[in-house]
This record gives structure tokens, sequence and C-alpha cells, in this order.
């Protein structure tokens, strides 16, 4: 039998204040919690993933290049994030990209856009196809 993989399920991060990440990242991108316990929350990311945030007190910041994307609307949304990171909170982003920062914890994020050609695999999605998106050859 052959294994068939469907996707990511989700992301988990640590994260040193549970309560100041909550506010952050949902600040950041609007994102939809889905569940809280003791020391962990669970947001939406799009139809079928999940972020997932364990709260480790006194973490030290990660400098390693181990990252995510997040995947935004178009490219006036990722503006408005280097705009809020930069301006609101005060966080450098990462030279030679687009808008990747690492967040207070030292988790490094990218945020992508759905106009990038080599997110093309993401045609079936049906949250893409419900956006009207199409992608141009150049």
């Amino acid at each position: 039998m052959s294994v068939q993989v469907y996707g990511c399920n989700h992301v988990a991060i640590e994260v040193g204040d549970i309560d100041k990440a909550v506010a952050f990242y949902q600040d950041l991108f609007g994102l939809k919690k889905l569940d809280e316990g003791e020391g962990d929350a669970f947001f939406k990311l799009g139809e079928h993933q999940f972020l997932a945030m364990f709260e480790h007190k006194n973490m030290a910041g990660d400098a390693s290049n181990r990252h995510f994307g997040i995947m935004v609307r178009d490219a006036n949304q990722v503006a408005e994030v280097r705009e809020k990171l930069t301006n609101k909170y005060k966080i450098k982003l990462s030279p030679h990209f687009g808008c990747d920062f690492r967040d207070p914890w030292g988790n490094r994020i990218q945020v992508v856009d759905l106009h990038d050609e080599s997110l093309i695999w993401l045609l079936p999605y049906r949250e893409v196809q419900k956006s009207g998106i199409s992608f141009e050859s150049r």
C-alpha cells in the first residue's frame, strides 16, 4: 500500500506568553481562534489547516532558518501586514524577502500572496477557486 498525503494538518509553534501571542496573531492576521486550553491556543489557517501555539515561559528566541508560510489574498494584504509589523510592532523584516519576519518569540514567518506563480498547485483548493484568482503565464 502506498501512503497518500493530502496536505499539512497543522503547524505548531512555541511562544513565551500565550495571551500576548493570541493578541499578536489575531491583530496581525485576523485569525479565527478555534480552541484554547491552559497554555495553548489553536487558530484556523484556511479550510484544512490550523496553527497551534504552546506557551513555553522564558524561552530563548530561535535564530534558525526554520519557518512556515502564511498565504494572504494579494500584494495589498502583504503590504498591510508589512506596515503593521514595522510601524505598530517595530519588527524588522528579514532582508531579501517580501515579508519575512520573526515574531516576538523568534518564530520565523513568511507571508506570501496567492498571485505568486509558484503557488499554481493551489488551483484545486476550493478557497482559491472561490476567490476568483487566475494565474497568468509570463
